[in-house]
């Protein structure tokens, strides 16, 4: 006998409610954490709402905290992921964008073969680049500072952009360069007027994507930033590895939020329009 479709439907709606708790257990605990005082985190449960909720570990995490020798906080550190992520994101995402146009809808000889490196470039791990570029940063006299990490983000992010426009721009009509060329636009008319304004979708994509992969790296930070241009990656490992005095763990569930937070809010906000941009061909050719 086969299973009656409601039986079917129970099953996969109890599976994805159980997923869904899985994934989001460890979010409420660091949550409900982060407003306990310590005095209820040794007596406590982690599972349990806290009986009186404080913002104190909130203030010191954001303030106070100690990620090493300095005890600023991650403010400082917030704000160096700031202003490296927005010039990282925007660069890296126009570049792609070109390259797509380029390799698109003004072929030139070789290049196939230059999108097939780019393609390889996706794949190449982040511990191969780290002495050429060190190298190259120290060349440009941009070391240990925020300009060096905008550079290495931007670089590394390119073969993932134009990949996703390239796809995209293959699935754009042909006849609406073509009706443009008549029109007597040129090389960046067309860029500019015609596909920008209809790659919204694949758009959104990369900012997301490049947000989210540039945000959230550690390996990149640790090794390219010097003491003043820090990420929040760094500060956070640092916070949660220094060891002085009773360790804080309310303070650490703060400041863990604090360093998810942009990524999550960007997420609930544009999540969507990555899903809608995927399947508008930026997987496709």
């Amino acid at each position: 006998m086969h299973a009656k479709p409601g039986f079917n439907r129970a099953c996969v709606y109890a599976a994805l409610i159980l997923f869904a708790l899985y994934f989001i257990l460890p979010m409420y605990v660091m949550f409900s954490t982060s407003f306990k005082s310590i005095e209820e985190l040794r007596t406590g449960n982690l599972l349990t709402l806290p009986s009186q909720w404080t913002i104190a570990p909130w203030v010191k995490a954001w303030s106070e905290a100690c990620t090493g020798v300095r005890c600023e906080g991650m403010r400082p550190f917030f704000m160096n992921s700031v202003s490296m992520v927005i010039p990282a994101v925007l660069l890296s995402t126009l570049i792609g964008a070109f390259n797509g146009y380029v390799l698109t809808l003004w072929r030139f000889r070789g290049a196939d073969a230059l999108f097939t490196m780019l393609m390889v470039g996706c794949f190449i791990p982040f511990q191969a680049i780290l002495l050429p570029m060190a190298r190259l940063e120290g060349l440009l006299g941009i070391s240990n500072s925020t300009a060096g990490l905008v550079l290495v983000h931007v670089i590394y992010g390119i073969a993932f952009t134009t990949m996703f426009f390239r796809n995209f721009y293959v699935s754009v009509p042909s006849e609406l360069v073509k009706a443009a060329r008549i029109d007597g636009a040129g090389f960046f008319t067309i860029f500019t007027r015609v596909l920008l304004p209809v790659s919204l979708p694949i758009l959104m994509v990369c900012l997301i994507w490049q947000f989210t992969q540039i945000w959230n790296d550690f390996l990149f930070g640790i090794v390219f930033a010097g003491a003043d241009s820090m990420p929040i990656t760094v500060a956070l490992n640092n916070l949660v590895n220094t060891s002085e005095g009773t360790k804080e763990y309310n303070v650490d569930m703060a400041a863990a939020i604090i360093a998810a937070l942009p990524t999550l809010v960007i997420y609930l906000l544009a999540g969507r329009y990555f899903v809608r941009g995927l399947t508008a061909g930026a997987v496709k050719g």
